[in-house]
């Protein structure tokens, strides 16, 4: 069980060591490793090693601490995304081979914060439907959604049914969304989503704030996504210039 030591830190060689005992299913998903002092014994390393590996590996999720509890095998994301890409959710979860479903918890019409105003350079006296939803995938609550859009861009006694707010937008509208500026941001236990979301104490979230542009580069759809962590994984693409 000790690694076999090279020339680098030796932090790094039992991340690795670690990392490959759970891709060979030697410690399970959720499954709780043994304590740093046994840990620290079978790798034949120091303890402050250990937790410096053990650190390291909660900052990229692959595994959880529970303080007074232990150290567990974080559970792998079931749906992973480019954050390049502009994919619906109901996509996401298709592509995951599982049934997407939503749960709808209120629709409103207001009039245009301050903030909104700006976001979508409207006037004050247009009104905006603010939608909010959780999303599921095999009727498991994923991700928690609020949506604003002018109501000028719905037909008339618009009544939401489909999935994806994209297809509603194209099919009813003829309005295309082709791009988004995104802001993603991590977030701890959050007094109300975190509930809904069903999350463990110790579930981060992931949020995903966006404005949706059409090809005339109008901004359409103003989104704020709360995705479970140990559920989403995004990753982005970068290139020297």
């Amino acid at each position: 069980m000790s690694i076999k030591q090279d020339n680098r830190h030796l932090y790094l060689q039992v991340i690795d060591k670690i990392k490959q005992d759970i891709e060979g299913g030697i410690y399970g998903e959720r499954e709780r490793l043994p304590s740093e002092f046994e840990l620290a014994k079978q790798l034949g390393v120091s303890r402050a090693t250990l937790r410096e590996a053990l650190r390291i590996l909660e900052e990229e999720n692959v595994i959880i601490r529970r303080h007074g509890v232990g150290t567990f095998v974080n559970a792998k994301p079931l749906f992973t995304s480019g954050i390049e890409q502009l994919n619906s959710v109901t996509n996401m979860i298709n592509l995951a081979g599982m049934k997407p479903g939503t749960i709808f918890l209120s629709t409103s019409i207001s009039f245009p914060t301050e903030e909104d105003i700006k976001k979508f350079g409207c006037k004050e006296e247009e009104e905006l439907i603010v939608m909010e939803r959780v999303r599921t995938a095999n009727e498991e609550p994923v991700v928690y959604c609020l949506d604003k859009i002018l109501k000028k861009n719905l037909p008339p006694n618009f009544s939401y049914k489909e999935e994806s707010i994209f297809e509603v937008l194209e099919s009813h509208s003829s309005i295309k969304v082709t791009y988004a500026v995104a802001q993603i941001e991590p977030i701890g236990y959050h007094e109300k989503i975190s509930p809904i979301l069903e999350c463990d104490p110790e579930t981060a979230l992931l949020v995903l704030k966006q404005m949706h542009f059409d090809e005339e580069d109008r901004p359409i759809l103003y989104s704020i996504n709360y995705f479970k962590s140990d559920k989403f994984s995004f990753h982005v693409v970068r290139k020297r210039v």
